[in-house]
């Protein structure tokens, strides 16, 4: 993950390495019967962020590009509740988590901000 000087701002790069980092994260944990099926939940949202975002950009049209953002916007959300179960049960990687659920609700009110933008 990018320190917090260094931030991406480019949205496409930035979706695709917070999912790498929840990747790698989900890596570390112990595999308990909890963090493997939370982690595979992570898996799922953290990759549907960047994905529907990426989809957006090649929208059919208006209506399909609020869409695909509100999808992201939501995919993201659901991130922050998986990366929180996780960061109940990994208590020695509470930093990392907690770095990674700031940055799902950062990416989550950028896509706010472009939606309520666009109506």
């Amino acid at each position: 993950m990018a320190s917090e000087n260094q931030k991406t701002y480019d949205l496409e790069i930035r979706t695709f390495e917070f999912a790498r980092d929840c990747r790698f994260l989900v890596k570390d944990l112990k595999k308990t019967v909890s963090n493997i099926e939370d982690s595979k939940q992570l898996i799922r949202s953290s990759g549907s962020v960047g994905a529907n975002y990426i989809e957006s950009n090649e929208k059919l049209g208006d209506k399909d590009l609020i869409f695909r953002l509100k999808i992201s916007r939501k995919e993201a959300k659901e991130s922050e509740y998986w990366l929180g179960l996780l960061n109940e049960m990994n208590q020695n990687e509470t930093n990392r988590i907690e770095k990674l659920i700031k940055e799902a609700n950062e990416i989550r009110r950028i896509l706010s901000a472009i939606i309520n933008k666009l109506k």
